[in-house]
């Protein structure tokens, strides 16, 4: 018999799977931008981000705090306040939804058999991510269907917490709703911010390099795949 790759083992013998959004469960940071783009032409901002300036921004996670973060780069430009955020935020966040519809976006190869091996294993899921339940929600349903929460024991968003990755309130939070140890669990990030956050709160972390993320330090993590095909076998 053929020996379990040591990525197979650790999903395997985890308790619960806590799968990050984006960029893990699809490469949906494109849309993002596009998204964001859009919202700033359609608001009367004169801001557009290239995909060099974007890969810089996404170092600050959560929607919100990135335009924050890039409104603050600039000079002699009047102040933005939280509700002009806000409803830039909202405007990008229809426009998202709108993109993912169109169905060109799918789960990154091996995710949807992963889910279902993890569930035919008894392993329950959950989600621990920045983003807003209203993206995750645009996201999964288009992939899943409507009824894809119901697959999850714990979806904690950005909203949910205090503090967005790098800090580890995501998965505490999400801890806390599993009832689970951190050692019975296993994260999967695509970045160094997620990383950081699931190895503050104690968690193995396995890596799927995505287009962003892909060049990143991933020091400490457990594993670090292209993508997760290789772990989607049930048996």
């Amino acid at each position: 018999m053929q020996e379990e790759a040591p990525a197979a083992q650790l999903v395997r013998r985890a308790a619960a799977l806590i799968f990050d959004v984006d960029g893990t469960l699809a490469e949906t940071e494109e849309l993002h931008r596009q998204a964001f783009n859009d919202a700033f032409a359609r608001c009367g901002l004169d801001w557009h981000w290239d995909r060099a300036g974007y890969k810089d921004l996404l170092r600050v996670t959560g929607g919100k705090e990135r335009m924050r973060a890039h409104h603050a780069m600039l000079h002699n430009v009047p102040p933005l306040a939280d509700e002009d955020i806000a409803k830039l935020h909202r405007t990008k966040t229809a426009l998202y939804a709108a993109l993912v519809e169109t169905g060109c976006c799918p789960l990154r190869p091996g995710v949807a058999a992963l889910l279902a091996a993890a569930r035919s294993r008894g392993q329950r899921l959950a989600i621990a991510t920045t983003t807003s339940r209203d993206n995750i929600d645009a996201l999964l349903s288009q992939a899943l269907g409507d009824r894809w929460a119901s697959d999850f024991d714990a979806i904690v968003a950005g909203d949910d917490v205090r503090h967005k990755k790098p800090a580890p309130d995501v998965y505490l939070e999400t801890l806390a709703r599993l009832r689970l140890k951190a050692s019975d669990c296993v994260a999967i990030e695509d970045s160094a911010n997620g990383l950081i956050a699931a190895s503050r709160a104690n968690i193995p972390v396995l890596i799927t390099r995505s287009m962003y993320f892909q060049d990143e330090d991933f020091t400490g993590a457990r594993l670090v795949l292209d993508d997760l095909s290789e772990l989607a076998r049930p048996a």
